[in-house]
């Protein structure tokens, strides 16, 4: 074998090993096919190191190094596995343990903790050292994200993605040695902070000492109320992350499967978040369409993500002018549950209690908000992540795997393809320039899968000619971008652009807060990877493209309900009932400091 400048030998447990030059241990072992035990590594986050669970011996170094951010040199003998190394990685997760509050029972992650998973194929002691468990109180302040520090292993996780991958800075470590810990700002609280509810940290968790607020007992006392009538409807990403969960390929659609069990578990009406995305879709363009033609502020920014929202309203306040001010598919499907599908059913809508399945810990806060009452009620009464989902399928003891498939409720349950892909990085783009180039040339793109916005890169971007009849040949560019420090550096690009020459060479652009949009959302399932978001994002697109309509403005159930309802996009009943408004937040405390931006002159006022 030779060696390149730009690759090293080296032997791993006796066997040769050639790997790009800089690669870790860690990772130069798993391309030998071995694989060193972790704990505070994640492979999608710069490592912490904090754990020392993956130490390896090299032969004439007298300390045993970190395999995580330990890089390769050429020559190296490296043992992965020996009687001192199997000896002390055991005692390292026992001492763990001993300041762990071992709950696997009645845990949230039981089942997907990493450290229950590393305890057992140790063969660890839990009883070996005495428990110095330093009780401290759970952290609730938050309405999306419980946070109980005494479960927590001090891994590092949550503040390298909340700090370099989401820039919000909410989390941070404190003390040293045995006393560190993981704080927020003057420990008042994930709620009293700049948290912007995404819930990344809860997705990279090992041992779920951070999880989504459960709201599944609520739901349950209403769907076992007679009195109530209870209505659902599920977000595009659910029906690509529930497989993964119940024995299927990961990114298989689920769509049938999702129905059938919603309807088991009791829900009275099983719609779909789709439908409201395919309406999102209408207003937002004829939006962006009127910025266009009438000289408005641009670029038009998505508003779908309330993660994402609650950044800008807390780091980029001066957007909120340039922000959609459609309401997320979630909240204009409560509006209207309690308005339109009540009035349909004769059904009064104080009995009624919406609720949405969400990939999003932001939703619940996002449902929560003073401003999302425009059906003279709380919009949306109860948000279930995922995760929350799973546990309630398994609850009822339902054969998720098996069941038959079957169809949403009428009324709100019909979508299209461009629905669906709204869980995806790039999905809502994709959905708007479909219907806007049909609303200004009055014909459908030649090519529907517009590549210029998939696919995982941080920021994408592209230009697109519209040869509309009214304003002649529109060069239109377009961003995306996913994750919150993504969007931030496209942000700050923006505001320079802005300032310097009094606009911005992007007329659309497209923010999810979550690496991977939706389908990486915060409510997820636990351990995704970035390639695992990939994979479901693909299932998106592979249900769009076996759809008969796959843009927003085929939807006849949309069209119905313009005509029966809403009269028109854009129309004064559309902005009363669909549109919002944007608050301006502190960075310190996250409270809200004015109002920054109001619906249009048409809607009510707040």
């Amino acid at each position: 074998m030779n060696m390149s400048n730009s690759t090293v030998q080296l032997h791993i447990d006796g066997h040769q090993v050639e790997v790009a030059a800089g690669t870790t241990i860690l990772d130069a072992a798993k391309q030998a096919g071995v694989q060193v035990p972790t704990l505070c590594h994640h492979q999608n986050l710069s490592p912490t190191a904090s754990c020392g669970v993956c130490i390896v011996e090299i032969e004439g170094s007298p300390a045993l190094k970190r395999a995580c951010c330990t890089p390769v040199e050429p020559g190296q003998k490296i043992t992965t596995n020996s009687q001192q190394l199997r000896g002390l990685r055991k005692s390292l997760v026992e001492l763990i343990l001993s300041n762990h509050a071992v709950e696997c029972p009645t845990c949230a992650s039981n089942g997907k903790c990493e450290l229950q998973d590393l305890a057992n194929s140790m063969g660890v002691e839990f009883d070996r050292f005495e428990k110095v468990v330093d009780k401290r109180p759970n952290d609730t302040t938050s309405v999306s994200i419980s946070r109980e520090p005494n479960k927590c292993i001090a891994c590092g996780r949550c503040v390298t993605v909340c700090n370099e991958i989401q820039t919000v800075n909410a989390i941070t470590m404190s003390d040293r040695g045995f006393d560190v810990a993981v704080g927020t700002f003057f420990n008042e609280g994930l709620g009293n902070s700049s948290c912007v509810n995404c819930g990344q940290c809860t997705v990279f968790c090992p041992t779920g000492a951070l999880r989504e607020r459960s709201e599944t007992d609520s739901v349950w006392n209403a769907i076992l109320d007679p009195k109530k009538v209870v209505v659902v409807q599920e977000a595009p990403a659910i029906r690509v992350s529930l497989a993964e969960e119940f024995g299927l390929d990961m990114g298989e659609v689920t769509v049938g499967k999702m129905y059938a069990a919603l309807k088991r578990l009791g829900f009275d009406y099983v719609f779909d978040t789709n439908f409201t995305a395919d309406l999102t879709i209408l207003e937002e363009g004829t939006e962006l369409i009127d910025r266009v033609k009438t000289g408005g502020k641009l670029p038009l920014i998505t508003s779908c993500s309330p993660g994402w929202i609650k950044f800008m309203e807390t780091y980029f306040p001066d957007f909120g002018e340039y922000t959609s001010t459609c309401k997320s598919p979630q909240q204009m499907f409560g509006a209207l549950v309690k308005t339109y599908f009540a009035k349909e059913r004769g059904i009064d809508p104080a009995d009624v209690v919406s609720v949405s399945i969400m990939p999003c810990t932001a939703k619940k806060f996002e449902a929560r908000r003073p401003e999302m009452r425009d059906s003279g009620f709380q919009d949306v009464d109860y948000v279930l992540t995922t995760r929350e989902l799973v546990r309630m399928i398994k609850e009822a003891r339902l054969d998720f795997k098996n069941l038959p498939e079957e169809s949403a409720t009428d009324i709100m349950g019909a979508y299209t393809g461009a629905a669906t892909i709204f869980g995806a990085t790039g999905g809502v783009m994709e959905a708007a320039i479909r219907s806007a180039y049909y609303l200004l040339v009055g014909q459908s793109l030649a090519n529907l899968d517009v590549k210029i916005v998939r696919g995982m890169e941080g920021i994408k971007e592209g230009t697109l000619s519209i040869p509309s009849k009214e304003l002649g040949t529109l060069d239109v560019k377009v961003a995306v971008a996913h994750g919150l420090g993504n969007a931030r550096k496209l942000l700050d690009k923006v505001r320079r652009q802005i300032a310097e020459t009094g606009k911005s060479e992007y007329a659309f652009i497209e923010i999810m807060a979550c690496p991977g949009g939706c389908v990486g959302g915060g409510g997820q399932p636990y351990g995704c990877t970035i390639a695992d978001r990939a994979r479901r994002g693909e299932g998106l697109y592979r249900e769009d493209a076996g759809m008969a309509k796959r843009q927003s403005h085929e939807n006849p159930e949309v069209a119905r309900i313009y005509k029966e309802f809403l009269t028109s996009p854009g129309s004064e009943k559309s902005h009363q009932l669909l549109h919002t408004c944007y608050w301006e937040r502190s960075i310190q405390s996250g409270s809200c400091l004015e109002l920054k931006t109001h619906k249009h002159a048409a809607s009510h006022a707040h």
